[in-house]
């Protein structure tokens, strides 16, 4: 049996900026009906993947499909199927909500206007309300209501939670939770509030210096992974069948992240179950340093 056409893949992926790569050599495939995390520090390229993606910028290198077609090539038929969320939240500030959704639904051949309206219904948002004076967290709201009333098989959003308070955080994800609970709409979402995407992503993608770390099912990487905790006199080994992830140490004790295929049962260290954040951090902190080790090296052969 063929495998299913994933909802996004790219393959050796890279753009150029200048002399400048905002992102290079990235291969990741996220599978239909996935609302996937995608994480990782500013400048690993969160944004320009979403971006090529989308079909707003092309590639320098490699390539990028949606449902099997290239945005570039077949722009139409790809941007029918997608929903863009810019950081920025592109909106007509002088624009009555009401008209927002007209201009919407003039531009989309598959809009939704009752879901549209029934969505700014439920968060008391009024169509005669002018957008510029809408809160920040409210016009996120209108940005995500028209992403969705779009009907995208393949939603991305860069951002979505940025500058917005808990309560419109709360809020927004809701209203994205409540659209795409059927499972037809596959959801890519950049974000930096790792503890929110914990309770509401099925899968991750760890970016990181233009390089994938991670891109699996979220609970797989939460039951494979293992903080072991031990002295520093007695821990003097790691145990086996673990993959050590990171490493931190003090005068008193010894913390390893690590990936495990079976319990460890090793009495020397003290097992705990990681949060997701911390699975992140220490994935990002260890190829932060082996980047800054590369760089180091560079430098120092061109000093010779």
């Amino acid at each position: 049996m063929s495998e299913a056409v994933a909802a996004l893949e790219t393959v050796g992926l890279g753009k150029r900026y200048g002399r400048r790569w905002g992102l290079r050599d990235c291969s990741v495939r996220l599978p239909a009906g996935r609302i996937a995390a995608l994480v990782g520090p500013n400048g690993a390229g969160k944004s320009t993947l979403l971006r090529m993606a989308a079909g707003i910028a092309r590639p320098s290198a490699g390539e990028v499909r949606v449902f099997g077609h290239s945005p570039q090539r077949q722009t139409v038929d790809v941007l029918r199927k997608i929903g863009y969320l810019d950081q920025e939240r592109p909106l007509y500030r002088a624009f009555r909500v009401g008209q927002m959704l007209r201009f919407g639904e003039r531009l989309n051949p598959n809009w939704d206007a009752v879901a549209a309206h029934g969505y700014l219904s439920e968060l008391g948002i009024p169509g005669d309300a002018r957008v510029g004076k809408l809160s920040i967290g409210q016009q996120a709201q209108v940005a995500m209501a028209m992403c969705l009333a779009k009907q995208p098989a393949l939603l991305l959003l860069d951002e979505p939670l940025a500058a917005l308070d808990p309560v419109a955080r709360e809020g927004l994800m809701h209203l994205l939770l409540g659209s795409v609970a059927d499972g037809q709409t596959t959801v890519l979402l950049s974000s930096h509030a790792i503890a929110d995407l914990a309770t509401v992503c099925d899968y991750i993608i760890i970016l990181s210096a233009s390089r994938v770390l991670i891109a699996d099912d979220l609970d797989y990487v939460l039951a494979s992974h293992r903080l072991l905790v031990g002295s520093s006199e007695g821990a003097s080994h790691t145990p086996a069948g673990v993959v050590v992830v990171a490493r931190t140490s003090s005068e008193r004790q010894i913390e390893l992240l690590v990936r495990v295929e079976q319990p460890v049962t090793d009495p020397t260290w003290r097992v705990v179950e990681p949060t997701l954040e911390e699975i992140v951090l220490a994935y990002l902190r260890e190829q932060s340093a082996v980047t800054d080790a590369r760089v180091g090296e560079c430098v120092e052969g061109q000093q010779r």
